[in-house]
């Protein structure tokens, strides 16, 4: 079982189409890990492994190309409906009500051969770091004293714990990101309207959207490959599906000039952080490419992405705070109401700001073939501390000021792989790859030199040590 459970994705879903083993024999891998592991890093609370058995006997492997996952079990965020399970948000207000039926999303990956067992860990409605009052804090498996980071703190320690093979996350200001670097796994943040979203409240809204999370860069692939769809509720997805992405990874070879900026022109970032990312690009340079740095110029990115953001969290659960506003956190709240209360004026300023942006960025991959930066600004921190106040001596105001590393990316629309790029102090650091809209498959090969460098995947899934 400890073999399974150390493989790839892909030899998984190779053993699966060769009938070497079944979704029954994995689910029971699983579950003896989960009864080893999750008690220290507390990833995928909600578990269902009665519904995953009876979902994987309807799933056959005769090697169907159109079911990329061939009955591999799958962990899903717990932002997303499963048929059946309850998807709480990290809130009471949603514990235990049960899902009437699979999210778009969900529902893909369904139709392609996955089967859900697991829901994994988030924080109350959003942030970046995984702690809610139904569930409690998720740890990271590298060192449980600290954060997993968020939302999708639960998958990517799932995933880098042994408790699954893949894992869906969503990202809106990084929550994909952050969590992936901390976690040393993982995450594809890709073009809005490549992966269908659970009938989303705001239809139009393109800073949030689903990805997948994994061990390495290839398994990534291969998910995205099993997510990618059109859904009639979700305006940004189109019936003109891409080729494979893990295919088309081999056509390409590495980048010629990449751009390096450690904080996007603006940031305070912590000089460990600097260093390390810094030191990982001479993994392209040995591949004969350019290292300059530079980046876009994110001037008015915090307001803009701010702005926008309020609009959409008060768009979205606006409704909640006449009932419930007793039990919603009091970060969520504030965030509604900043939402509610802010002008027109302002709102008009961020969308025009917003589109300047994406056009500048557009026309600076004209010249460069990849953006790197770190997926965040600082070390994995204390998992009793909510969000970290100050970064190199820059006091933060709210509990998204210190993701904006990751938030100024949303905002351009453009495709990320977040992974890590090395090692501190026994520690992931992770970073981003932003290409230009549409850049997928040229990503994931780029991300695909820089992991051989690093050598951190072929250190998972690692086995958490509970600390005294």
């Amino acid at each position: 079982m400890s073999e399974l459970i150390a493989a790839t994705a892909r030899e998984v879903v190779a053993g699966l189409r060769a009938r070497e083993f079944g979704p029954a024999e994995l689910l029971k891998a699983l579950e003896e890990r989960a009864a080893q592991v999750e008690p220290v890093v507390n990833a995928i609370p909600e578990r269902f492994f009665d519904l995953a058995h009876r979902a994987a006997e309807g799933i056959g492997a005769e090697g169907d190309p159109a079911r990329w996952l061939a009955g591999l079990p799958l962990v899903v965020k717990d932002y997303n409906d499963v048929a059946g399970v309850p998807t709480s948000m990290g809130s009471p207000i949603f514990a235990g009500t049960p899902a009437p039926e699979s999210d778009a999303m969900v529902r893909r990956l369904e139709a392609n051969g996955a089967v859900p067992f697991a829901k994994s860990n988030v924080p109350e409605f959003a942030g970046g770091h995984t702690y809610n009052p139904v569930f409690g804090a998720t740890r990271n498996p590298w060192d449980p004293r600290l954060t997993a980071g968020g939302s999708s703190g639960g998958s990517a320690a799932a995933v880098a714990a042994g408790l699954g093979w893949l894992a869906t996350g969503n990202d809106l200001g990084g929550s994909l990101r952050t969590p992936a670097g901390y976690c040393g796994v993982v995450g594809i943040r890709p073009t809005p309207g490549r992966i269908p979203r659970r009938s989303p409240k705001v239809p139009f809204d393109g800073l949030w959207v689903e990805g997948p999370m994994a061990r390495d860069v290839r398994d990534a692939a291969l998910m995205l490959d099993a997510m990618v769809g059109w859904d009639p509720h979700d305006p940004l997805t189109s019936p003109d599906l891409p080729g494979s992405f893990l295919s088309a990874m081999s056509g390409y070879g590495p980048p010629r000039r990449v751009a390096f900026s450690p904080d996007l022109g603006l940031l305070p970032v912590e000089p460990v952080i600097r260093e390390r990312t810094e030191r990982a690009m001479a993994a392209f340079e040995h591949l004969g490419a350019t290292v300059e740095h530079a980046c876009p110029d994110f001037t008015g990115a915090y307001d803009t992405f701010q702005t926008l953001r309020a609009e959409l969290v008060a768009a979205s659960h606006g409704p909640l705070l006449g009932e419930h506003r007793d039990r919603i956190k009091p970060d969520i709240v504030w965030n509604i109401e900043r939402g509610l209360r802010q002008g027109t004026d302002a709102v008009l300023r961020a969308q025009r700001r917003r589109g300047e942006l994406f056009h500048e960025v557009v026309r600076f991959f004209d010249d460069y073939d990849v953006l790197v930066c770190p997926t965040a600004p600082v070390m994995p921190f204390p998992v009793e501390r909510h969000w970290p106040t100050e970064i190199a001596g820059t006091p933060l105001d709210t509990y998204i000021d210190w993701i904006a590393i990751t938030f100024f990316v949303s905002l351009t629309a453009c495709p990320v792989v977040a992974l890590p790029c090395g090692l501190h102090e026994g520690l992931p650091v992770g970073v981003q790859l932003v290409g230009p809209p549409g850049s997928e498959a040229r990503l994931l090969a780029y991300a695909a030199e820089l992991e051989a460098a690093a050598g951190v995947a072929g250190r998972l899934p690692v086995t958490p040590r509970k600390h005294g």
